[in-house]
């Protein structure tokens, strides 16, 4: 089976308050949401985290809309003033949920996000005198 990071198959928004980060993920369909919600227990999103989120993960379903919502506890370093971390809040979580790689059945890695044209980048970046 090809592997996936989550980013090519759901978006995501993801918050934080205090020391608890909040992440949602949304699929794109139904089958993709049955994959996900096989794939992605607390337990698994907490190891990804591995030393990062201190407490406990908490998952909820919403079937509804596609999403299922990880409720983070003691994942801030304490929550934004008090951390000593260069950037302690939900959103850089949210980012490096999606990039846990996932095993995907054939026929849903077919079904991949296409990947933004970054072209002008590179246009700009060429552009730059480079240095000694």
């Amino acid at each position: 089976m090809p592997t996936l990071a989550l980013r090519e198959l759901c978006g995501f928004r993801a918050g934080d308050k205090g020391d608890i980060a909040d992440i949602a993920l949304f699929a794109d369909d139904e089958a993709t949401y049955d994959l996900i919600a096989r794939e992605l227990t607390a337990d698994r999103v907490k190891a990804h985290f591995g030393s990062m989120v201190e407490g406990a993960v908490q998952r909820y379903e919403a079937r509804n809309v596609l999403a299922l919502n990880f409720v983070l506890h003691g994942a801030l370093g304490g929550g934004g003033p008090r951390s000593l971390r260069a950037d302690s809040l939900g959103k850089t979580l949210g980012g490096a949920l999606v990039r846990l790689e996932i095993e995907v059945p054939a026929e849903l890695a077919d079904r991949r996000r296409p990947r933004p044209d970054v072209a002008w980048a590179d246009a700009i970046l060429n552009r730059l005198p480079s240095t000694p």
